[in-house]
């Protein structure tokens, strides 16, 4: 089961270091160690329906450019 509640010992921290991780970076390179660090934290957590279960929130929170022309709607 994914844990979708605070739960970040640190959470300045992290973001700091997150967006020290991109300093310097063009936008491939930035692509490519979010990337990486995707797969080494999946690789951590393990858990294949965690996993799924991540996937499907996080594309949730994304706006969907509108097919048709209408206004805003979030994936599914």
């Amino acid at each position: 089961m994914l844990n979708t509640q605070p739960n970040l010992a640190r959470p300045d921290d992290f973001y700091e270091a997150l967006i020290d991780m991109h300093r310097d970076l063009d936008e491939a390179q930035s692509q490519s160690v979010n990337a990486q660090l995707i797969l080494l934290l999946a690789n951590h957590v393990g858990e294949h329906e965690a996993l799924m279960d991540a996937i499907r929130f996080a594309r949730a929170g994304v706006a969907v450019p509108p097919a048709n022309g209408s206004v805003g709607k979030l994936a599914a």
